[in-house]
This record gives structure tokens, sequence and C-alpha cells, in this order.
């Protein structure tokens, strides 16, 4: 398979798919206030950096109802070009607080046999602002991680049984662990196996990203 539009050669660090290790994870309840602060957040990002924003998602765990979830806003803006993105965002952001990380490539779930240059994004990171903390993620309209991470959404906004399952999972992990790069390693799996739940729920449902959400379909 090729590689989508924009998207640069896979960084040669091993490193570059993973996020911070340091630190403790602290995961909380479910805040109500995440929708209505990542909703105010993407639409001041669409204002800065229209027209190449195809669309602007709330995503993770703070986008589903009652998810427990570190205290940190995942927002995912889909692009044509992710070069072009990069390149034009990165002023606006840091306007904003954001800086960019050298973290380009998604986890791609096991069993998955597509190309692993199609899980290419780039990743803006904001800590310590005004505002909130926030992870923004771009990627490529269509791309297979742009896909996922609307999917993982949108079965668990249908599922609230496996919301309490997969929070109390987080909760009981982040006490064990010592750092976010050990709670990662061990949660991925766990996202393997919702991932492959939600593909057969997306076949059976015609579930379609940027279309009806799981709050729509049968669960």
């Amino acid at each position: 398979m090729g590689s989508w539009p924009g998207a640069a050669p896979l960084l040669t660090s091993p490193a570059v798919s993973e996020m911070p290790a340091a630190g403790a994870v602290t995961v909380v309840p479910y805040d109500p206030r995440w929708p209505y602060r990542a909703d105010a957040e993407l639409a001041a990002i669409r204002a800065a950096l229209d027209p190449l924003v195809v669309h602007a998602d709330h995503i993770g765990s703070t986008s589903i109802p009652q998810m427990h979830a570190k205290d940190v806003l995942d927002l995912q803006l889909s692009v044509r070009d992710l070069a072009a993105a990069a390149a034009a965002f990165d002023q606006p952001l840091a306007r904003r607080g954001y800086r960019r990380l050298p973290y380009e490539r998604d986890h791609v779930p096991a069993g998955d046999g597509s190309d692993p240059q199609l899980w290419t994004k780039r990743f803006w990171s904001r800590r310590g602002h005004p505002g909130d903390d926030v992870n923004l993620h771009a990627r490529v309209l269509g791309s297979p991680n742009e896909r996922l991470a609307l999917l993982f959404r949108d079965w668990l906004r249908a599922r609230p049984d496996a919301v309490a399952a997969y929070g109390r999972f987080k909760l009981a992990l982040a006490r064990e662990v010592p750092g976010l790069g050990a709670y990662t390693d061990i949660k991925d799996p766990v996202v393997d196996l919702v991932v492959a739940a939600a593909s057969r729920w997306a076949s059976d449902t015609g579930w379609q990203p940027h279309g009806r959400t799981g709050r729509d379909l049968p669960g």
C-alpha cells in the first residue's frame, strides 16, 4: 500500500510513536465540563487554522460520557496533507500555548496488516496554560488512525457497559504503574481488544467516520 499525501517518512527513532514516559498518571472521574471545554477549544483552533482543517473532533476518553480519564483533552484535526498542515499550524498553535513534539506515528493495533506508514500524524501538546491541558493530533483524512480514533469514541459512547469496565481498568492501572510509559504499554493491548469489537460493530451498523455517531446507532 502507498503512503497518504503529505505523510513524511517515519522517523528512525524507536520512540517516535511513544508519549513521554515520565510522571505519575492520574485518572479522574468523568467531568461533564469536558465536552464544552473541548468544543470551545476546537472552535478557537478552527478559527486560527482554517481552511486546512477538514474536520475537528473531540476524541479520546474525555469525549466519552461517564468515562474515567486523565484530565487532558484529546482533540483531532483531519487534514488532507500532513506536511502542509504542520508548516501552517505551528505558529498559530504556539500563540495558543501549544508546542509540536516529535511523536509522528500511532500505535498500530495487533493483527492490523496495513502499512505502518499510513499511521503517521503530527502532534502538539499544551501543558501549564491558563486554558485546558490538551493533546492535539493532526491525522490525514481517511487514514486508518484518523478512523480508529473516531470509531473508538463512538463504539464506547454506544456501550455504557464497556465504558464502566474500561474506566475501572484504567483507574486500577494508574494506581499500579510508575508512569505514563508503563501505563501506555499495558493499555495498548486492551485498546486493541476494544478496536476488534468496535470494528465488528461498525460493520454490523454501517458506521462511518464523520457520519452518524455512536449516540445515534444501536449498541
